[in-house]
């Protein structure tokens, strides 16, 4: 996995504009302070990060405890509590996934596919972050979130309350309300396709503080994508689609695994963002 860039453009407002810096320090110096305590350890992006960090912090010491925090290895959407996505602002609380820029192609897909969508659950959500995007691109939506992981869907139920969306703990489909069956025009399953062999080889920032079952996708990686796909043409509205993020290495098992539930495939693919999207649609 690349290491990720800072997840939005620095935020509108410093922490200047709300708590004056303490007499001995300038801004100019504290961002100073900052960027070499990231650069030190290892972060790519330090300036960017540091600026991020400065923009989140109330207080110079807020923002040296944060940078402390990101150099001994947290994410950096932990740190500062939150990561842009798809132009949103998402909170990302500590111990949940963190949504992947490249996540947002698996959204504009999604979008594409099915335009007019009413009906539209986020999958093993994660922050909720896809659902959201999905719903404020949408409009008035009928918005369902659901992830196996209590802290996850904590965190997702308060990114998706402004939508009028519903948040449920379980695993998988045994999570979703009965009355949805048939009725989903999207479905966008943010499965984990890390095969459980690469989970050591994955920087720290992810093995170490987000959730192993939103990591661990068993021995090939594919093991929740079946499950997923087994299931979801009974889920599905005519015409509607399960959307599933994989590698490219993955991808042809991946279109494999939803033409034998029956779904309509095609496989998408940004080569700028290295995103590759599973599209299964069920026929009208």
């Amino acid at each position: 996995m690349p290491p990720r860039s800072p997840a939005s453009s620095s935020p509108s407002s410093s922490s200047s504009a709300s708590s004056p810096p303490a007499v001995s320090r300038s801004p100019s110096s504290s961002r100073d302070v900052l960027v070499a305590v990231l650069r030190g350890a290892g972060c790519v992006f330090a300036e960017d990060e540091a600026d991020l960090i400065l923009g989140t912090a109330r207080t110079p010491d807020e923002a040296e405890a944060m940078a402390a925090r990101r150099a001994a290895g947290l994410p950096l959407e932990h740190v500062v509590g939150w990561a842009g996505f798809h132009g949103l602002r998402v909170t990302v609380e500590p111990g949940v996934f963190v949504p992947r820029r490249r996540t947002e192609f698996l959204v504009d897909q999604a979008l594409a596919a099915v335009p007019h969508a009413g009906v539209v659950v986020d999958l093993c959500c994660g922050s909720g972050a896809v659902g959201a995007a999905l719903a404020a691109s949408l409009g008035q939506v009928e918005l369902h979130a659901a992830d196996i992981d209590a802290a996850a869907v904590a965190c997702a139920r308060r990114n998706i309350a402004d939508y009028g969306g519903h948040a449920h703990a379980g695993d998988l489909f045994a999570a979703l309300p009965g009355r949805l069956r048939g009725r989903i025009d999207i479905l966008a399953a943010n499965v984990p396709y890390v095969p459980s062999g690469e989970v050591p080889l994955l920087p720290a920032e992810a093995r170490d503080h987000e959730p192993l079952t939103a990591l661990d996708g068993g021995g090939d990686g594919l093991d929740v994508l079946r499950r997923v796909a087994a299931e979801a043409p009974s889920w599905l509205a005519p015409g509607g689609c399960l959307l599933v993020e994989t590698s490219e290495r993955q991808a042809p098992a991946a279109v494999e695994v939803f033409t034998r539930s029956g779904l309509t495939v095609r496989l998408a693919d940004d080569e700028e963002r290295y995103a590759h999207v599973v599209v299964g649609t069920r026929v009208r």
